[in-house]
């Protein structure tokens, strides 16, 4: 191409606006021109929504009929069955309304012209009349089975999640028991699992010990309430303890207990780096400075990990000075700190 004949086809005039092209010609579907090829697609849908409601009804079954007994098979299997009814319960509804609208549902294109925020009274009168032209387009109120068929999966879907949401509603709400541990004046820490207690002379700086409180032969519950009272055990150096005057004695010769629950959401805090004297929560990563009161140094955590006052006893054995001083755990309702 020569200069020219660019300078040419580069002074072309751009019109200043394009002409409104308007919508493509209409093209109807098979099951608006045949009525059997509709009747098929409403069977069709029909079927999905019954999917659906055998998925959800399975969901249901499984979450009655496989007790979860605290093995991982059972909790694998019900996992299981509960996930697959709720998923292919929901993804059907899904299914069959794109299917729905895409087959039996008006799809003429139509245009709505822009308009201040709030339009006239006449034009929202006209769009709830669309609404309304919409509903009856759908054909619901002459399709009986296909309007059974979407009531039916619609009830059903939630069930696999509100019935054991339910089903765990009963059980014990007293919040008071989140307030209190087994720990008690003179109880002697002891190594988990063993349950032997142990002497402030095998605590050397540096050393970490899992604690629980020294089994009672004629503790029933002592298993269940273990899970509140287990402690982690730290020997520092003395110096490096930050401590307020008020818990000067929680410690004992620079060792210190503190609760192993973390304060956001109850995972289990016993990943201690020896050099920074920081406790990390492997599951959200909340960081505590066990040598500054086990303060939240980094993470979601937003409270201190409770500290459990300790002594020894006449035979040089760590005991408790009593239980925390605070809840142990994540927040619950009615904590107020």
């Amino acid at each position: 191409m020569s200069v020219n004949q660019y300078n040419t086809t580069s002074t072309t005039e751009v019109p200043e606006r394009f002409e409104n092209p308007g919508l493509e010609e209409h093209r109807p579907r098979l099951a608006d021109r045949d009525p059997r090829a509709a009747k098929r697609a409403e069977r069709q849908i029909v079927l999905i929504f019954t999917f659906s409601i055998l998925a959800s009804l399975v969901a249901i079954v499984a979450y009655f009929a496989i007790p979860l007994d605290g093995s991982p098979s059972s909790v694998r299997m019900s996992t299981l069955l509960l996930g697959l009814g709720i998923g292919i319960g929901m993804l059907g509804i899904g299914i069959a309304a794109i299917y729905w609208t895409k087959t039996l549902m008006n799809n003429i294109e139509r245009v709505e012209e822009r308009h201040p925020q709030r339009s006239p009274q006449e034009t929202r009168e006209v769009a709830a009349q669309m609404m309304v032209d919409g509903v009856n387009d759908s054909g619901i109120a002459r399709r009986p089975l296909l309007k059974g068929a979407l009531a039916g999966a619609v009830a059903l879907a939630p069930l696999p999640i509100l019935v054991p949401l339910v089903g765990n509603l009963g059980g014990d709400w007293d919040v008071s028991k989140f307030k209190h541990t087994m720990w008690a004046p003179g109880m002697r820490l002891a190594r988990d699992p063993s349950g032997e207690p142990i002497k402030a002379s095998d605590v050397t700086i540096g050393s970490v010990f899992h604690v629980i409180p020294e089994p009672l032969k004629d503790e029933e519950e002592f298993y269940e309430e273990k899970a509140k009272a287990i402690v982690l055990l730290v020997r520092l150096d003395p110096r490096e303890l930050k401590e307020p005057a008020e818990k000067a004695d929680w410690s004992y010769d620079g060792i210190v207990a503190y609760s192993k629950i973390c304060t956001h959401v109850g995972c289990p805090v016993a990943l201690y780096e020896q050099q920074t004297h920081h406790l990390l929560c492997p599951c959200h990563q909340s960081t505590f400075d066990i040598s500054d009161q086990a303060k939240v140094v980094f993470g979601p955590a937003k409270r201190p990990l409770p500290q459990l006052p300790i002594t020894v006893d006449d035979e040089g054995y760590l005991v408790a000075r009593s239980d925390f001083t605070e809840p142990v755990g994540p927040s619950f309702w009615e904590r107020l700190k």
